[in-house]
């Protein structure tokens, strides 16, 4: 994250210093072009006018315990309230936190883009309205969207919209890893649904700690729910369980934009996804989202290419002119 950071301040047109305590780490960064490397982390900061310190939560605690700087400083955090407690000393601090990343980890994942369209959370405790729209002005040159809220808030939101789903994924890992079978099945859906259990146990150990008092309580109110429906199945209440997951799948095709999604059947032979990029240069859409499954349609998968309701038509005359089957789902 931290040279993602980098990277995106760069192609603003900041001058960039770094320092990291792995050598080897900062060495990457300054390969990707993300910082220059200095020896110390008293000479990032010299003079500089903003400060950005990404790590563990439990790092950047530890470090805004000890900085001493009149520059902006922010950070990277997913957890915010102990962070603002840790930087009380400071004289500008604003609260940051990316709704973007990767499973992977360090800076050879890092990529200056990451941030297009992703909301940028600024934390609203002690910050003083200049600084607040210096960091919003900031994360918009990056692409993304400011959203200002208090540290409490930001806590409790990604409680329920991160860290408890980053339980769950492990949580599904665990369960599938019991059964040999359930394994030789794992599908699309599951790898979508478990895709951040991937990530890094050591960073989210310390957030989901940082954190516990909301994570604890939104991990109850999940495994409420969860026993809730098992006692609709084993009654086999099929109204009520079809109710629950009406309810569900309406709110979730309100949390994205309106997109269509065309299904494209890809043989098992090389160049066909040059293939479909010479298609949708011809068609010229907007595409907003592409997900490839291997599944039984010719050997090579189906790539699920979503874009603009009305882009639909253009590109489904493009794919079929160049000689590929689409399929209704």
């Amino acid at each position: 994250m931290g040279t993602s950071v980098a990277i995106a301040l760069r192609t603003a047109g900041w001058r960039v210093r770094g320092w990291d305590p792995d050598a080897a780490a900062l060495a990457t960064a300054v390969r990707m072009q993300g910082v220059y490397a200095v020896g110390t982390p008293d000479d990032a900061v010299e003079g500089a006018g903003l400060v950005v310190l990404a790590g563990p939560v439990t790092a950047i605690i530890e470090t805004l315990e000890s900085l001493e700087s009149d520059a902006l400083v922010t950070d990277v955090a997913g957890v915010k309230r102990p962070v603002i407690d840790a930087a009380k000393g400071l004289s500008r601090f604003v609260g940051g936190h990316p709704m973007a990343g990767r499973e992977s980890s360090g800076p050879d994942a890092a990529s200056g883009s990451m941030f297009r369209g992703a909301s940028w959370v600024l934390t609203t405790d002690g910050a003083s309205d200049g600084d607040l729209e210096d960091m919003a002005s900031i994360v918009r040159s990056f692409g993304a969207v400011p959203v200002t809220m208090s540290a409490e808030a930001h806590d409790v939101a990604v409680a329920a919209a991160s860290h408890v789903p980053h339980v769950t994924a492990s949580a599904l890992v665990s369960l599938v890893t019991r059964e040999e079978a359930a394994r030789s099945l794992v599908a699309g859906g599951f790898r979508d649904l478990t895709r951040v259990a991937a990530s890094d146990p050591g960073w989210w150990s310390d957030v989901l700690i940082a954190n516990r008092d909301a994570v604890s309580g939104e991990l109850r109110l999940l495994a409420a729910a969860l026993g809730e429906m098992a006692d609709l199945v084993d009654a086999s209440d099929r109204e009520a369980v079809h109710a629950r997951l009406e309810s569900a799948r309406r709110v979730r095709r309100g949390m994205a934009a309106p997109v269509a999604a065309i299904r494209v059947v890809l043989e098992d032979q090389p160049g066909e996804i040059a293939r479909v990029g010479h298609a949708l240069a011809d068609s010229r859409v907007d595409l907003r989202d592409l997900q490839l499954r291997h599944t039984v349609h010719g050997g090579g998968g189906v790539l699920t290419l979503s874009v603009k309701p009305s882009d639909a038509p253009a590109l489904r005359r493009a794919l079929q002119g160049s000689g590929f089957r689409l399929v209704d789902r």
